[in-house]
């Protein structure tokens, strides 16, 4: 069939109804194992053997983590696909090649025509083996990265590791990023359980990096490690800086993002010191690594971590409204570091508007316990299945002493906060992707 943008569209619609995803459906979307996984890479002919990987897993962090990784290796002169998800905006975003052109990286979508022509081409092997949306996109993205000639692809964990549509590859490197408390329908009930599951990335004969070390779950990463002959494990704070750069000079801000550097930072000390990237063939210096890392959200065009959409008026923002800042932080591992952020800058504001929303299957005891007090809440819920509305969240957060205005939509919640907030306040957007992805298309639309 040839392609055009209706007819585009129109699969598209047919994908997610069709093959639902995980963001979107939840439980229904979850298909365990990887069997019907390996028969869809048997079928394409392996393309995830075509260039060298980076894999990368965590609970937190891993996008970020992902995204400076891809960004450094590019400005080395490498031709680097990156694989992430969810996406925001644009289901194409998930997968992405990042090249250096003649003033500095820029990152490239897959093309409508390249989605339309895989999803026509392997339509029969969808009809027949049902695989998930994640097995297709990812799938779709490892032949992708193939016809595009890609030297070396960053491909970001699903959810878990070790039954994650994404753990056929063998990397040159395996990343756990950290772990927290999340999906514990599928992974386990306690910070072991769930490193046990992320810690299936580890490979024999592979190096794993640790982004941070946990008490809880160190012991498990240097057993699975031992049991699968990896050929190496290393925490990420035992190795030396190799990258001198601090979170004031990356564009990617958030004082979490701190950790994530760390975490960079330490790839290139394994990739380089062990002789899995060389220096010398590449051009990939500190220099060049430091440039890719500094601006990743620019070069990989990432988006929704603490991203300034609004500025201050006296910063070049538009006059009298407030500015806003979003995140994509989504559970209690991730809101712990954003409201110590939030509670240190609150002096800078005279009062602070937070939009929050989060879908039904999140621990919102968890999350309430780190939500910041001293702010004004606006409760609100996304579109879609997975939404918790706004009144059930209302109660929940009630429970812990916690009150907020309720809105129906993201949009009302956006022109409540306007409505509210003068000039020298703020409005903060977090607690789902997808309340997150309406604000991006509203405010980024005006």
């Amino acid at each position: 069939m040839e392609f055009s943008e209706s007819l585009y569209d129109e699969m598209l619609e047919w994908l997610f109804t069709r093959f639902p995803s995980y963001q979107r459906v939840g439980d229904r979307a979850f298909k365990p194992g990887l069997a019907t996984m390996r028969e869809f890479i048997s079928q394409l002919g392996e393309p995830q053997s075509a260039y060298s990987v980076i894999h990368i897993a965590g609970t937190n962090g891993k996008g970020s983590v992902s995204h400076m990784t891809a960004s450094a290796l590019a400005c080395c002169g490498m031709k680097v696909g990156l694989y992430t998800s969810p996406h925001l905006r644009d289901f194409r975003e998930r997968m992405k090649i990042i090249s250096k052109g003649t003033t500095g990286c820029s990152y490239e979508m897959i093309s409508k025509e390249e989605v339309f022509a895989f999803m026509e081409r392997y339509r029969d092997f969808l009809d027949t083996y049902n695989p998930s949306f994640f097995e297709i996109t990812t799938a779709m993205a490892f032949d992708w990265f193939r016809s595009r000639g890609v030297e070396l692809a960053v491909i970001e964990c699903g959810l878990g590791g070790r039954l994650d549509s994404t753990n056929v590859v063998t990397p040159l490197l395996s990343v756990i990023t950290n772990i927290g408390l999340e999906h514990r329908e599928y992974l386990g009930h306690t910070l072991e359980e769930i490193a046990r599951e992320k810690a299936g990335i580890i490979k024999r004969g592979v190096p794993a990096l640790i982004g941070e070390r946990q008490p809880e779950t160190s012991k498990v990463f240097e057993e699975i490690a031992a049991e699968v002959a990896s050929s190496g494990l290393f925490f990420a704070e035992e190795l030396p800086l190799f990258l001198p750069l601090s979170p004031e000079e990356i564009d990617l801000k958030g004082d979490y993002q701190q950790r994530n550097l760390r975490t960079v930072s330490a790839i290139f000390s394994l990739l380089i010191g062990k002789g899995l990237l060389h220096v010398a063939d590449s051009g990939c210096d500190i220099a060049a690594l430091s440039y890719g890392v500094s601006n990743a959200a620019t070069f990989t065009g990432l988006h929704g971590r603490w991203e300034t959409l609004r500025k201050r008026a006296d910063s070049g923002g538009i006059a009298g409204k407030a500015p806003i800042i979003c995140d994509t932080a989504h559970n209690a591992h991730a809101l712990r570091w954003v409201r110590e952020q939030i509670d240190k800058i609150s002096c800078d504001y005279d009062n602070i508007f937070l939009i929050l929303g989060v879908v039904a299957d999140k621990d919102v005891d968890g999350i309430a316990s780190y939500l910041p007090r001293d702010v004004n809440f606006i409760l609100t819920n996304s579109e879609g299945e997975r939404a918790l509305p706004a009144a059930k969240l209302a109660d929940r957060l009630s429970d812990h002493g916690i009150n907020g205005r309720i809105t129906h939509s993201v949009s009302e919640a956006l022109e409540m906060a306007d409505s509210l907030a003068g000039e020298e306040d703020l409005i903060f957007i977090c607690g789902s992707n997808f309340v997150v992805a309406e604000v991006l298309e509203i405010v980024c639309s005006v």
